[in-house]
């Protein structure tokens, strides 16, 4: 046993340095030209107050909609320990922020995400503490936790999600657009349950969440199985994605108006309706029908539903109600 661990501190003594000196993983994180950093800043709101981080930036795009963009845009948004911590912390923040009642998430740059940050996080996976099998097994256990939850995240904030995704999505930038609610992308994006190829099984979502979103476990076992890229027809055929955009220009137009929509209406209604699709997607029918009336029993105390119908009455649009901060 003790041969074994020497032999893994050894194998991951010289990997490592690999890693870091090189990044010819699938991955291709080599710096880009200026052009993405000027189209990160150029025309863009300033940051929201509270929102203030390394790997993203959080503006406020509209009325009751934030925008969070993945922001490294240099590394074709690879997914760095700043990154993994900064999620949960801003994900934390949008679910107790009265004001937000829409998130839009997109990328800076010339993709969605590259990905785990190999170089970043080869010595957390690599060289994981410890002094026997045990421990270091608890501790990978406690670090796949709190990977997995910059994720979940995403699912346990009561506001809905849209993903808004061009060019490369890969590994890890999987895991994240199933945890999200709905799904636009570009045309030229494709998509890839990478993990294979460098030499593990995807653990932070795709493997529980994918199955789910698209319906055909046949085609999630072929993509987790071979890494091959699912380009954007094959994915909203799939139902990965709802909608096509030409660019990215138009399909971040189209998300913010789908925002602006959702936005209008009761943030109880739509934040209920969330909550409680995700439970049924867990559980059983008559399961999710029994929750439904016990969350309804009190969310249709709401002041909600008599402002609604009114405005249906007067044929009035809902962007003209005045619905109270939750």
């Amino acid at each position: 046993m003790a041969a074994a661990f020497a032999a893994v501190r050894r194998f991951g003594n010289l990997l490592i340095p690999r890693l870091t000196a090189s990044s010819n993983l699938g991955l291709n994180l080599r710096p880009m030209s200026a052009f993405a950093e000027e189209e990160a800043s150029k025309a863009s709101p300033e940051e929201a107050p509270g929102h203030s981080y390394e790997s993203l930036r959080v503006t406020a795009a509209q009325k009751h909609v934030l925008h969070v963009q993945l922001n490294r845009p240099e590394k074709r948004n690879a997914m760095n320990k700043a990154f993994w911590r900064e999620m949960v912390v801003c994900f934390n923040k949008i679910a107790e922020d009265s004001d937000c009642r829409v998130v839009v998430i997109s990328g800076a740059g010339k993709m969605f995400s590259s990905g785990i940050d190999l170089m970043d996080m080869a010595s957390d996976l690599l060289q994981p503490t410890g002094d026997d099998s045990a421990r270091i097994s608890w501790h990978l256990h406690s670090l796949l936790t709190r990977y997995q939850e910059t994720f979940s995240i995403i699912e346990k904030c009561p506001k809905p999600v849209i993903a808004a995704i061009h060019g490369g999505c890969i590994g890890g930038g999987v895991d994240l657009i199933t945890a999200c609610d709905i799904r636009y992308s570009t045309r030229d994006s494709f998509f890839q349950v990478k993990e294979v190829d460098v030499g593990l099984a995807a653990d932070v979502g795709t493997l529980q969440r994918l199955p789910k979103v698209i319906g055909n476990q046949s085609l999630v076992n072929e993509l987790a199985y071979t890494a091959r890229k699912m380009m954007a027809d094959e994915a909203l055929e799939s139902g990965l994605v709802s909608r096509l955009f030409p660019d990215k220009e138009s399909m971040l137009d189209a998300a913010f108006t789908l925002a602006a929509e959702i936005s209008s209406k009761s943030p109880v209604a739509v934040q209920s309706t969330k909550i409680n699709l995700i439970y049924s997607r867990n559980h059983s029918v008559m399961e999710s029908l029994n929750y439904m009336k016990s969350w309804n029993m009190s969310m249709l105390q709401t002041k909600d539903i008599m402002k609604s119908v009114q405005a249906a009455i007067e044929k009035k649009d809902l962007k003209t109600v005045s619905f109270s901060k939750l």
